[in-house]
């Protein structure tokens, strides 16, 4: 059984679409969707350097355009459930069949504005602490005031909220903990930083209609596959301001009895992730063009 996930913010790198749009039909494709969410997400992919796609407003449709090029470069694929960390989540929605193509990149273009704004209220950020058992490191997040806003399983949390919260961590790491690495987002993303942007996102939700998924949608909020299309979009909005439970994600991977998972373009992080907390799963990252052939024949062994 093969589970298809996407990554989310952090993972985009300069020029990483730039072979992609070599594909056929690729560049039109995006150029479509450009055109529709007012980005140009072909300079962005392949032109800007790293501090403009480190942009929240810009690296969200980003994310998702890539999410979904590289996909359909896959074929007809028939995988046994999707997931997707944080913004990837709205690739998922998509590859599951609760949202088209345009309404997720019209949704993830309102994200990712809405969330730069609140971003802009207070000057916050994240970071990962590598190491650390995580009944340690949480209680210690939350005495310095930071919010456990990835908890993404092998032991990896990442904290957010405020630079001198962070700066504060950096001089006190919780017990175990060997590094804390800054991230390249812009805010305290999934903390009550982002308050403000959940209301926009509701706002834009009610525009949609959303049809029920038809694979497996694995849900950040809680690592539960959920079944309602309305509900899938209903937790898309709130999980802006919520923390991201990949562990539990992981979790139902195993009860769901995932034998392969494939990681969307620009793929890496959920990979690594996987490896460690998901022993004997066969995982394959999606970084350009030239992993195609292996990730089509990992589905090929993987699906039915």
């Amino acid at each position: 059984m093969l589970v298809l996930v996407a990554p989310g913010q952090g993972s985009q790198t300069p020029g990483f679409l730039t072979e992609w749009l070599e594909l056929p039909g690729a560049a039109d494709r995006v150029a479509a969707w450009s055109d529709a969410i007012g980005l140009d997400l072909a300079h962005y992919g392949t032109k800007a350097d790293a501090e403009e796609i480190r942009d929240t407003a810009v690296a969200q449709p980003l994310l998702v355009a890539a999410g979904l090029l590289s996909a359909s470069a896959l074929g007809d694929i028939n995988p046994g459930a999707v997931a997707g960390h944080s913004v990837g989540e709205i690739t998922a929605a998509a590859l599951s069949g609760v949202l088209d193509d345009a309404a997720a990149l019209s949704l993830v273009r309102k994200r990712g504005l809405a969330m730069a704004d609140a971003a802009a209220i207070t000057e916050t950020g994240m970071a990962a602490l590598l190491g650390g058992d995580p009944e340690v490191t949480v209680p210690h997040l939350e005495k310095l005031g930071l919010t456990p806003a990835n908890i993404n399983g092998g032991g990896q949390i990442v904290a957010a909220g405020t630079l001198e919260q962070l700066a504060a961590l950096e001089a006190d790491k919780p017990e175990g903990v060997r590094r804390v690495v800054p991230l390249k987002v812009a805010g305290a993303f999934h903390t009550h930083h982002m308050g403000p942007a959940v209301d926009t996102l509701a706002e834009a939700a009610k525009a949609l209609a959303p049809a029920d998924p038809k694979v497996p949608y694995v849900s950040n909020k809680d690592g539960k596959a959920v079944a309602s299309g309305a509900e899938v979009l209903e937790r898309l909005v709130g999980q802006v301001a919520n923390p991201v439970r990949w562990d539990l994600c992981m979790e139902t991977f195993k009860e769901l009895g995932v034998t392969a998972l494939l990681e969307l373009c620009p793929g890496g992080t959920l990979t690594g992730l996987a490896k460690r907390a998901l022993p004997g799963v066969k995982t394959l990252a999606l970084k350009t063009p030239a992993d195609l052939d292996a990730a089509r024949e990992l589905v090929a062994e993987h699906t039915a």
